[in-house]
């Protein structure tokens, strides 16, 4: 049964996500990588769920989201994007397949990143970042998603490329076998993926062509 919850605090992550920190149930439990189901506590909202990922720590007082809104449709994250605190969501219980299994390379398109945050996040306050990546691939650099945070994490290698923005200084490569062959040079690690279907689909049979183990390659079933 859905909990509803309210709003704390809203503020602007980039020109189209914003970071949402809400209320935590009493008992509420989630590893971080996972996700919920979230409607929009309001008439005419609430069947419409999404899978929104927690992007706070497990322990904090309250839950945190990293939310991408979409304004080309009439859509959940465009309405959402008008609700301020005060307003309540509906909150299921926690699920998913990315959590933590290992150092490794992180590998997100757009929006994908926000599974990573949570777990990138727990890994830093532990002082274990060493030996792990992250790549992010967006159209511009005005939708890295957190560049400042990550950048400033001890130990955490950043490899932002952009496929939208010309004179960038970023690496505007896709993320094909051609940019996996010169930026990665173990694939006897673990790798997680997380982006639109297809990207998520082209890497990992990528990653298998390259000698990553498929047992070592994590994402959202």
């Amino acid at each position: 049964m859905p909990t509803s919850v309210k709003i704390l605090h809203t503020e602007p992550v980039t020109h189209d996500v914003r970071r949402y920190r809400v209320e935590k149930p009493d008992g509420f439990q989630f590893e971080p990588g996972q996700a919920t189901e979230i409607a929009l506590d309001k008439d005419g909202w609430r069947d419409e769920t999404r899978p929104f990922t927690f992007t706070a720590l497990p322990d904090a007082d309250t839950l945190e989201f990293t939310i991408k809104s979409y304004h080309d449709h009439d859509g959940v994250t465009h309405e959402l994007w008008s609700m301020q605190a005060g307003d309540a969501l509906l909150l299921d219980e926690a699920w998913g397949t990315i959590t933590y299994k290992g150092p490794g390379v992180f590998i997100a398109g757009g929006a994908g990143v926000t599974p990573f945050i949570a777990i990138l996040r727990k890994l830093a306050a532990d002082g274990k970042l060493n030996g792990h990546t992250l790549i992010a691939s967006h159209k511009a650099e005005k939708d890295i998603i957190l560049r400042e945070e990550f950048e400033a994490m001890d130990g955490l290698d950043c490899i932002w490329t952009v496929t939208g923005q010309d004179g960038s200084p970023l690496d505007r490569g896709k993320i094909d076998k051609g940019f996996l062959q010169h930026h990665v040079r173990d694939f006897d690690q673990q790798f997680y993926v997380c982006g639109p279907d297809k990207m998520i689909d082209d890497i990992k049979s990528t990653l298998k062509d390259l000698g990553a183990d498929a047992d070592g390659i994590t994402f959202e079933e």
